[in-house]
């Protein structure tokens, strides 16, 4: 494997342990965020961030080609349940509120309560999508690291949430 290979592996899986942390240790993220700072914002400003650093370094091995017609139907789908998990939680939801002593009303419209992990199912879709274009080895690294954070945030555990913001 090359180094650019490697690289372009390293800034695919850079979110996941950030992610991790965030879960993991939510206090202390509200601590490091500081009084009077969103903590979930701040978390999706990187977030924006370590997605446009994925973005760019899978663009350094990806091959344009016109893509099939299940390619383009898998990037829509995934994009719309992204999409609407957002729509639905807003920011505060998406990026961890919950985790960081925010109220975030419980949501059963579609796509929760009919799909799994919504938008990890989305990014994953959009992920297969792709596979026109980007080698197979970084979108099965990507989709790797969804799953990792679908297990871990499977098991919530309370006594880890900040105590409030």
């Amino acid at each position: 494997m090359g180094v650019h290979c490697l690289l372009v592996c390293v800034a695919v899986i850079l979110p996941f342990p950030f992610y991790y942390f965030l879960w993991t240790y939510p206090g202390r993220w509200v601590q490091w965020c500081g009084e009077g700072v969103n903590p979930s914002h701040r978390m999706a400003l990187i977030s924006h961030i370590l997605k446009l650093t994925q973005i760019l370094a899978v663009l350094t091995v990806a091959h344009f080609v016109w893509p099939p017609w299940y390619s383009l139907l898998l990037i829509i789908v995934g994009q719309y349940l992204n999409f609407k998990v957002y729509e639905l939680l807003g920011e505060t939801g998406t990026y961890y509120g919950v985790r960081f002593g925010n109220k975030v009303p419980w949501v059963t419209d579609f796509p929760f309560g009919y799909i799994r992990d919504p938008q990890y199912t989305g990014s994953i879709l959009s992920l297969l999508g792709c596979l026109c274009w980007v080698p197979w080895q970084y979108v099965s690294l990507w989709i790797i690291g969804y799953f990792f954070m679908m297990m871990v945030e499977s098991h919530e555990d309370s006594s880890t949430r900040a105590k409030g913001c």
